[in-house]
């Protein structure tokens, strides 16, 4: 994963210094909400309740280096949920957390001067935790896989822009968030 976002990193750099006597590159931030369903797979157990989807926050960043492709890089804290199980005649309860962190590459298309629409593709990370007081149901597992997402920019002004995506982070887990997130962001580019 590390040589990966290294080669990532350093690719992106170098057609940076190439375009750079022709296009400069602009750098942007951003935050967002994204929300994700949960997973909730125990063998032997019934589900009876879960908090299903939650809201949680982004950030990202990233260079355009053109006005049609761009490097960026995010992360997504999938915050805290919890389910509810019935295992072999008893109540159990678990709660679950986890994150995606993602390496992209970003293509564009303006439709006009306000709308743009998008694709990235890349790496995710994710890590998914599952804890309970009964024994036998703490779990942790992480991932390194694909990264894709679709999405759709307006832009308020030449600064300040508002986005809207779907999101794949890697594989499906039997626990945790799934891998299908739905984000609103805003992002200000320098």
């Amino acid at each position: 994963m590390k040589k990966l976002i290294f080669a990532l990193i350093a690719g992106s750099a170098l057609m940076t210094a190439a375009q750079a006597q022709t296009i400069t590159p602009h750098p942007y931030v951003g935050v967002g909400a994204s929300g994700a369903d949960r997973e909730y797979k125990v063998n032997g157990a019934t589900m009876n309740d879960n908090d299903g989807y939650k809201f949680s926050g982004k950030v990202f960043g990233g260079v355009e280096l053109t006005d049609k492709f761009g490097v960026e890089a995010g992360y997504t804290d999938f915050r805290k949920a919890g389910g509810n199980y019935t295992l072999n005649g008893a109540n159990v309860n678990t709660e679950t957390d986890g994150y995606g962190a993602y390496v992209a590459g970003k293509a564009s298309m303006p439709l006009n001067d306000k709308f743009s629409v998008f694709g990235k593709l890349g790496v995710a990370h994710t890590k998914a935790e599952m804890e309970s007081a009964t024994a036998g149901l703490n779990r942790k597992v992480s991932d390194n896989g694909g990264y894709g997402a679709l999405g759709m920019q307006y832009n308020v002004t030449p600064q300040v822009a508002l986005t809207a995506e779907y999101e794949r982070y890697g594989k499906k887990q039997d626990f945790g968030p799934k891998p299908d997130v739905f984000t609103i962001g805003a992002k200000y580019q320098f």
